[in-house]
């Protein structure tokens, strides 16, 4: 008799299950929020071995014990960091209200994870490049890019930058270090890890940022990315949104209970950390870490961002029919809005009147530039010349390209 017939009950398929679905109790009991070795800053030249801890434990300024990774930011550069922030929100929300009239076709926010767009935006340099996520318009906007530019390209009429040769949001900006987005998200570490190569290949000291959902790491582009990453000793910075939900997929799905995104670090050899992306203060911390430990030479850092997609995943999803409707309100590391706006209220830079005077002007400033766009057309009133499709598909037009040209008159 084989082991295959041996009497014993039939092995199961262990398929994971979120904590609630809709109805149920929302919690995140799962879930560590426990600081561990990381309430300690190492140095950024640390050796990879000594501190596989960290990936583990969660890095945290705000509401947390690990003062260590303060930053030392001044009130202006927080003001700042709060005023983009806020900006945001505010944009997000009256294009997605664009949406709903019609306007465009297509839009997604990054209602609570501002702060991963934001802080690394304001912390790299200009010569950095981040090969971003759909949520991270927060980096364009803390980097002044014309809203007028944003919704024309939102609204794919004929003053879109990217002439409609993008889908809305998918913004591409190199001045302002934005590598073009991409709906296949986890080609975005393959291309931050190839760059941050070329970079170092030509002897300077430019830093990648590579941003994925943690859905993501489920994929062969990630596997791939991290093993170029570790053996070249990419001068890359790899951070995991981790949002809690790829679209109505939960986090377990990509990873096993009782681990964490930032622990897969430890298989390529490079350090992992887990971060509390709900803070701009450590969140900052983070990328300034990972950023002087590539510069040293010494390679990659992969970072975990736990964060809540408060808002859907786009226009396209209704969360309500995968997740409990309150969960959002019971995510226990808050708002990185309202956190950092109270942190600069407790060290007497900010109030609450300068707040509500700071959203006044954000929203007529908002209103002006969406005026503007909405002048040049909304989805479907204007576009770009039809016969700027064949620019820039091959460096030198083709038979196919003259030919599809001459049959369409153009």
């Amino acid at each position: 008799m084989t082991a295959r017939d041996a009497p014993g009950s039939p092995t199961d398929l262990h398929v994971p299950e979120p904590v609630a679905r809709p109805g149920g109790h929302a919690s995140f009991d799962h879930i560590s929020f426990d600081e561990g070795a990381a309430i300690d800053r190492p140095s950024p030249e640390a050796p990879e071995t000594g501190l596989r801890d960290y990936g583990y434990g969660l890095v945290r300024v705000l509401g947390g014990a690990g003062r260590a990774w303060d930053p030392g930011i001044d009130a202006e550069m927080l003001r700042r960091g709060l005023r983009a922030m806020a900006r945001t929100r505010l944009f997000e929300d009256r294009m997605f209200r664009a949406h709903r009239q019609g306007k465009t076709s297509f839009f997604m926010k990054s209602t609570g994870e501002e702060a991963i767009g934001v802080a690394p935006s304001l912390m790299l340099g200009a010569r950095d490049m981040c090969f971003p996520t759909y949520r991270m318009q927060g980096w364009l906007i803390a980097r002044d890019y014309p809203l007028e530019m944003m919704i024309n390209q939102i609204y794919s009429n004929e003053k879109d930058p990217l002439r409609g040769r993008q889908l809305p949001i998918l913004y591409s900006a190199r001045d302002y270090g934005f590598y073009s987005l991409s709906g296949n998200v986890g080609s975005r570490f393959g291309h931050a890890v190839g760059w941050a190569m070329a970079s170092a290949y030509r002897g300077e000291d430019h830093v990648a940022l590579g941003m994925i959902g943690e859905g993501t790491t489920a994929e062969g582009d990630f596997h791939e990315a991290l093993t170029f990453a570790g053996i070249y000793r990419a001068p890359a910075i790899l951070a995991i949104n981790n949002n809690q939900w790829a679209i109505s997929t939960f986090s377990g799905i990509a990873t096993p209970a009782g681990t964490t995104f930032a622990s897969k670090a430890i298989g390529y050899g490079i350090p992992g950390l887990r971060v509390d992306g709900n803070d701009f203060l450590a969140v900052w911390a983070a990328i300034e870490w990972a950023a002087q430990r590539a510069r040293a030479g010494k390679g990659a850092t992969l970072i975990e961002f736990l964060t809540y997609r408060a808002a859907g995943h786009s226009t396209s999803d209704d969360p309500t029919r995968y997740r409990p409707a309150d969960e959002a309100g019971h995510w226990p590391l808050g708002d990185p809005v309202e956190r950092l706006k109270a942190h600069l209220v407790e060290l007497g830079e900010w109030s609450e009147q300068r707040h509500t005077q700071m959203v006044a002007e954000l929203t007529d400033d908002l209103r002006s530039a969406q005026r503007a766009a909405e002048a040049v057309g909304t989805l479907g009133q204007s576009k770009p010349p039809v016969a700027e499709m064949f620019d820039g598909v091959f460096k030198e037009p083709d038979w196919r390209v003259i030919e599809q040209r001459r049959e369409l008159g153009v």
